[in-house]
């Protein structure tokens, strides 16, 4: 009697979900505490000093993914909890994702489903990186020789100039922890909004434009491709960007139809877009890293 009570309560219980989600968070936390130079393996005690960058970076991703949840259960679209990828690099992790299980209603909760979640995001990584900047400091150029340098966005150029001020020539913004995250946050929010196939991006410009969105796509997949061709030619710029291009077509540059398609797009979706194509616009970084020499 008790036992087959407690199955149907054990089946409700997401453990796979929880279980990513605290693996991403320890990996995470350990990659805060490598980037203040401690070893984990050595000082474990010291592996809480990692917080601030896993706790900034796990709340952007979480409100990305909960907001993607949210609005497909308002659109009676089934979709699975937020899967969390623990990684061992730079930052712990290679993000969070969610899964479609029902066709998407219409256009206009498509374009809510899919912008949702940068919107989110984007709030948060703002606040973060607000936040991070206060806390950040102007160093010597020379202390950061051999160190990743990052590229900076329209905005968090304009965050950074406002907060911090305009470093000397011979100097540059040692980062704080939370607005490194608030940085990853804003990266990925770009990477989220690229209008093609089934990104986020992806979903608005094909609420927007129906089927002409497969041309965008391809337009896009090219642009990405000729950005990385020049990075490895020109040594300028994000190598990356040939992988992008490689993977887009692999994971299908052309979106599913949604269920019906009469339903016209409404006025405030389409403001929607236009705001999600801003937001991509001022955080988009055309060659994010490199080291410097």
């Amino acid at each position: 009697m008790h036992v087959s009570k407690g199955k149907p309560l054990m089946k409700r219980v997401p453990v796979l979900h929880i279980v990513l989600f605290l693996a991403t968070f320890a990996t995470t936390l350990a990659a805060g505490a490598l980037q203040k130079g401690i070893n984990i393996f050595r000082e474990p005690g010291r592996l809480p000093e990692g917080l601030p960058f896993a706790g900034t970076l796990m709340t952007i991703l979480l409100f990305h993914e909960v907001s993607h949840y949210i609005a497909s259960k308002r659109h009676h679209t089934y979709a699975t909890l937020p899967y969390f990828i623990p990684a061992p690099s730079l930052i712990g992790t290679f993000g969070a994702f969610i899964k479609m299980k029902s066709p998407i209603m219409t256009r206009n909760a498509l374009v809510d489903i899919g912008a949702s979640g940068p919107v989110a995001g984007f709030i948060i990584s703002v606040i973060a990186s607000a936040v991070g900047l206060s806390m950040s400091e102007v160093v010597p150029l020379t202390k950061g020789e051999g160190a990743l340098s990052l590229g900076d966005s329209l905005l968090f150029t304009a965050l950074s100039r406002v907060i911090v001020g305009t470093p000397p020539v011979d100097a540059d913004i040692l980062l704080h922890p939370v607005a490194f995250a608030g940085w990853i946050g804003l990266f990925v929010t770009a990477l989220n909004l690229i209008p093609i196939g089934q990104l986020d991006g992806g979903h608005i410009a094909y609420a927007i434009l129906g089927e002409k969105h497969r041309y965008l796509s391809i337009a896009l997949v090219g642009v990405l491709a000729l950005l990385g061709i020049s990075a490895v030619v020109g040594g300028s710029g994000w190598e990356g960007w040939l992988l992008w291009a490689v993977l887009m077509p692999v994971l299908g540059i052309k979106h599913p139809p949604v269920l019906y398609r009469e339903v016209p797009l409404d006025p405030r979706r389409r403001v929607v877009g236009f705001l999600a194509l801003l937001i991509f616009i001022v955080t988009f970084i055309p060659a994010p890293f490199k080291i410097q020499l």
